[in-house]
């Protein structure tokens, strides 16, 4: 695997619901409070009869909300939408002073009001017990109770409470007879989420993108994310990879291509890891170092190493990646294994400027010696003997050996054969230059003596 794992951003700031439910009790408030200005004394049950509850909750006749109690919501209500909080919290208050002449659905009503109030106030504890006073009256009709179960739902997300709001959210499900919305099975998804219950996650998010595809409507990018982190979070690549790849199509975002990119090698398709690394440097997508790094990597893996050489160049130039030993060294390497010694020697020279130890003197010696430059070879592996911090000490007394042979000074490449010996790791090939060195010299003595 050559790119590390990408750590999938599971749930971003914006991700949480907006408060959807609240807004739509509260303009159940409203229509409510508008229908009975029609005619206060008539009695607004008929809405709780049409509604079937699947547990618990047994429809009941819903009494009228009296005339003087509507004025003063109604009252309540206009400050609040004017924004006089105080006032608004006055007139509630007063309608409380009387809470036992109150009839249970004027009571809802009066507790559904101070809950928006003190939602507005941002005091969601308080909006929360108001709500939870609201449910507590029996004969309120369907769509209020549903409505309210729903908003604590949404409000115990928002304090993180998961288990209380999964609670309400199964408690609302069991008492609604309509199909769920895509938001309502992405409410779901985001509790089941928190819960770790990712197989339901699933299944919802499934069901919302289901919805949507039959209205022609789009798979929102959240959805996908969720969807993504779920199926990460139960360890099926293959599944994360499909989701990326359907990311990438509909939002075509940067991180969406490496995370793609990553995916794919974390699965051992090497292949198409680097197709999707390579389109999106051409596609300006990459911007850090590591990812630059990566790419040049698999230019390696798959044997290109003068592609990664040109990328690393430009990148280094265009101050993408730092010119510092790590990616001077790759740069070299990469040179080296693309057999341009000449391109590589400029990048080692500055790269030994900067090191404290003779590593990067060893490669300038072999790249010397491959080019033939058999004085500077020697140089460089002198540098990289007397600065130190290299792994392989003999293989430079090989190559001061080698280079002095070339220069046909066989006695002291006889020498540098002779200590490359006594290092266990070179010893056995010095042996045999240190026996081809003698016979050489050897027999250029005996022409000498011939003419």
């Amino acid at each position: 695997m050559l790119m590390k794992k990408i750590a999938v951003t599971l749930l971003g700031a914006g991700f949480l619901y907006s408060l959807a439910g609240i807004n739509l009790a509260y303009g159940q408030v409203t229509d409510n409070l508008k229908s009975n200005s029609a005619d206060v004394s008539k009695d607004n049950s008929a809405s709780s009869k049409t509604v079937k509850l699947t547990k618990k909750r047994t429809a009941k006749k819903v009494p009228a909300m009296r005339n003087r109690v509507y004025s003063q919501l109604a009252r309540a209500q206009k400050l609040a939408d004017e924004g006089v909080k105080i006032a608004g919290f006055d007139v509630l208050d007063e309608v409380k002073d009387r809470i036992d002449s109150l009839n249970s659905y004027e009571r809802a009503m009066l507790w559904n009001f101070y809950a928006f109030m003190y939602y507005g106030n941002e005091d969601i504890d308080s909006a929360i017990e108001h709500f939870e006073l609201v449910i507590k009256e029996d004969a309120i009709p369907d769509s209020l109770y549903l409505s309210t179960v729903y908003s604590l739902a949404q409000l115990s997300m928002q304090q993180q409470n998961y288990p209380q709001a999964l609670a309400y959210l199964q408690q609302w499900q069991n008492n609604n007879t309509k199909a769920l919305t895509t938001s309502q099975h992405m409410m779901f998804a985001q509790i089941y989420y928190q819960d770790k219950q990712f197989e339901k996650v699933i299944t919802e998010v499934e069901q919302a993108i289901s919805l949507a595809q039959q209205s022609n409507a789009t798979v929102k990018e959240n959805w996908l994310i969720l969807q993504r982190a779920s199926y990460y979070e139960l360890k099926q690549p293959a599944q994360v990879i499909k989701v990326i790849e359907q990311l990438v199509r509909l939002y075509d975002k940067p991180e969406y291509w490496l995370q793609l990119a990553g995916m794919y090698g974390e699965v051992g398709q090497e292949d198409k890891q680097l197709a999707v690394m390579e389109a999106s440097w051409q596609a300006g997508h990459i911007t850090k170092g590591s990812d630059v790094m990566t790419l040049a990597q698999l230019y390696r893996f798959h044997q290109v190493p003068f592609k990664a050489a040109i990328l690393l160049e430009q990148a280094i130039a265009k101050g993408t990646i730092v010119a510092s030993e790590k990616s001077l060294e790759a740069l070299a390497q990469a040179y080296v294994a693309a057999k341009e010694d000449e391109k590589a020697l400029p990048v080692l020279i500055k790269a030994a400027e900067i090191a404290d130890t003779g590593k990067f003197d060893v490669q300038l010696a072999q790249a010397y010696l491959n080019l033939e430059r058999w004085q500077d070879a020697i140089a460089s592996a002198n540098n990289a003997l007397l600065r130190g911090g290299i792994s392989r000490e003999g293989d430079m007394y090989l190559v001061i050996g080698m280079a002095k042979f070339n220069l046909q000074a066989f006695d002291e490449s006889l020498i540098a054969f002779t200590q490359a010996q006594k290092i266990p790791k070179s010893a056995k090939t010095a042996k045999q230059w240190f026996h081809y060195v003698e016979r050489e010299q050897g027999q250029r003595e005996r022409l000498a003596m011939l003419n």
